[in-house]
C-alpha cells in the first residue's frame, strides 16, 4: 500500500533568463552597421497543478528541490535565446500551498488541472537590437513580469520561494469513530479499498481513500479518518493532523461500537466524538450525519442500542461491518443524503 503523506516542504526556484546579445552588422548598401543582437529567452516557471490521480504527497519527500529551465542565450543576426522550460509539479485535489516564511496562503487547488505559479522566470536580457525595433512593451512597461530595461544585456535570476504544502483530502463521505469502532472493514465493504485491519485499535494510522459505487450507480469518494480520540482537537495522537481531513467532506458517517468492546460506553463515546468536532470548528460539527451501530453481531449490542436511542433521542442504522448485515440501508441512506446535499 502507498504511503500515505499529506505535509512537505519545498524548495523552488525558476530559470535565470538568458543574456542579451549586442551585436553589429554591416552590408554592401548601408553607409553604417546597424544592431542586430537578439533577446535572451526567458526563464522557465515553476507551475503547482492539481491532479485527480494523485492522492498524496509522497513524491515530494524524496526530492524538495525544483528548477525551472534556464533562458537561452541570444546570438547575432537578431537570433533570440530559447525559452527555459516550466518544471511542472502535480499535487492531489485539496492541497494547500503556503510560503514557508510567512505562513502566507499561496493558493488553494481545489478543482482538477487548476494551477498556479509559484515561482515566476527571469525576463531574458535585451539584445541591442531592441533599440531600433522592440517587440517587447515600450520602455516603462513590463516583459514576463519584470520592467523592460533597454540597457540591460543579463537575464533577470528567477523568483526562489520555500513553499509548504499540506493536503486537506476531498471526499464526499468521511467515516468518523472511536479507534474501537473498526471503520476499515466498513470501507472495505462498501469499496474497493483495501485498509490493514487487524483484532487491535490503532491499525490505521492514515487515512485511506475509497472509490464507493452508490445503488443508483453514482461513484463517490469515501475517507476511512483514523486517530480520533478524546482530546484530538488538542492534538493528542494524531488528532490534528487527521481532523482537518474531514472539513471538505460532504457528509459523515459516525460509527460506533454498540457492543462495548473492552467495558467502553458507546453513549460516552458518541458525545466524546460530537464534543472533539465542536472543539475542532463549528463547521465540522455541524456537517450533516449519519449515525451508525456497528457490531450489531455481537450478543450486547441489542441492549446497549436500546439504551443508546433512550439517552441520545437518535435512532442510529443498525449494521455489522464484520458480516455486511445492514450495509445496503447504509448505502441507500448515504445515497439520498448526498442527493439532498447537493440540491
Amino acid at each position: 500500500m502507498t504511503r500515505f503523506v499529506d505535509q512537505a516542504n519545498l524548495f523552488v526556484q525558476a530559470g535565470r533568463g538568458g543574456k542579451g546579445c549586442r551585436s553589429y552588422n554591416k552590408d554592401l548598401w548601408s553607409r553604417y552597421p546597424t544592431p542586430d543582437g537578439g533577446d535572451g529567452g526567458c526563464g522557465g516557471h515553476v507551475i503547482i497543478r492539481a491532479n485527480p490521480q494523485q492522492t498524496t504527497l509522497l513524491d515530494f519527500q524524496t526530492q524538495r528541490h525544483f528548477r525551472g529551465g534556464h533562458g537561452g542565450h541570444a546570438s547575432s543576426n537578431k537570433r533570440h535565446g530559447a525559452q527555459g522550460k516550466n518544471c511542472l509539479l502535480e499535487v492531489p485535489i485539496g492541497t494547500l500551498i503556503r510560503d514557508q516564511l510567512t505562513g502566507d496562503l499561496v493558493r488553494e487547488l481545489l478543482e482538477p488541472g487548476e494551477e498556479v505559479v509559484v515561482a515566476r522566470g527571469g525576463a531574458g536580457g535585451v539584445g541591442n537590437s531592441a533599440r531600433e525595433k522592440t517587440r517587447f512593451p515600450a520602455a516603462g512597461g513590463s516583459r514576463h513580469g519584470q520592467r523592460f530595461d533597454p540597457e540591460r544585456l543579463e537575464g533577470a535570476p528567477g523568483e526562489e520561494r520555500r513553499l509548504k504544502l499540506e493536503l486537506k483530502l476531498v471526499a464526499d463521505v468521511g467515516i468518523i469513530g472511536m479507534p474501537y469502532a473498526v471503520k476499515s472493514p466498513l470501507l472495505g465493504r462498501i469499496s474497493q479499498a483495501r485498509p490493514k485491519v487487524a483484532a487491535f485499535p490503532f491499525t490505521t494510522l492514515h487515512p485511506v481513500l475509497g472509490a464507493v459505487e452508490l445503488p443508483d450507480g453514482r461513484p463517490i469518494v469515501a475517507v476511512d479518518v483514523p486517530g480520533l480520540i478524546e482530546g484530538a482537537h488538542q492534538g493528542k495522537g494524531l488528532g490534528l493532523d487527521f481532523l482537518r481531513h474531514i472539513e471538505r467532506t460532504r457528509l459523515l458517517v459516525h460509527l460506533m461500537d454498540m457492543a462495548g468492546v473492552d467495558g467502553r460506553d458507546p453513549v460516552a463515546d458518541y458525545k466524546a466524538m460530537r464534543q472533539e468536532l465542536k472543539a475542532y470548528r463549528e463547521e465540522v460539527a455541524e456537517k450533516p450525519v449519519i449515525l451508525v451501530a456497528n457490531k450489531m453481531d455481537l450478543p450486547a449490542s441489542k441492549k446497549n442500542l436500546t439504551r443508546f436511542r433512550k439517552e441520545t433521542k437518535t435512532r442510529p442504522l443498525a449494521i455489522s461491518a464484520q458480516n455486511g448485515e445492514g450495509i445496503p440501508e447504509l448505502l441507500e441512506k448515504i445515497a439520498a443524503q448526498l442527493k439532498r446535499i447537493r440540491k
